[in-house]
């Protein structure tokens, strides 16, 4: 089975965005790697400081990890890229406002999350890292 998992970049406040999305998702981090934990002869590579994060992992579900790393060279290069989403499938409405309530917590709300016109239960905010969630449940 192929899956398809995001990885975000972030410019320094990596380990913070991730703390934020362990709770929201009531998750555990399995894996933190600092730049200062690269052998000595490979830190020429990188801009970042020893304590930023190489690379994080938070296993969402069986199939979904979240990703990611502080990293300013892609950060500068992504960040006028605004056009994608990650989309949470949820199994009920509560679940989709909980979701959609903490993250959208000290972001902006894009479209409230409400009945669709196409039968989906479904909204789309920014977290306040800047990254934009669209979280949907189907209408039972």
């Amino acid at each position: 089975m192929t899956t398809l998992n995001p990885y975000i970049y972030f410019n320094g406040n990596c380990e913070e965005a991730f703390n934020f999305y362990k709770r929201v998702f009531r998750k555990e981090i399995t894996y933190i790697g600092r730049y200062g934990d690269v052998p000595k002869t490979d830190r020429n590579i990188f801009e970042e400081t020893d304590e930023k994060i190489m690379h994080i992992t938070l296993p969402i579900s069986e199939e979904t990890v979240l990703s990611g790393s502080d990293n300013k060279t892609a950060y500068k290069e992504s960040i006028e890229y605004t056009n994608f989403s990650l989309i949470i499938h949820t199994d009920s409405k509560a679940e989709a406002d909980r979701l959609f309530n903490e993250m959208s917590e000290d972001g902006q709300v894009k479209v409230p999350v409400d009945l669709a016109f196409w039968g989906s239960y479904y909204g789309i905010c920014i977290d306040r890292f800047g990254i934009n969630w669209k979280i949907t449940t189907e209408e039972k």
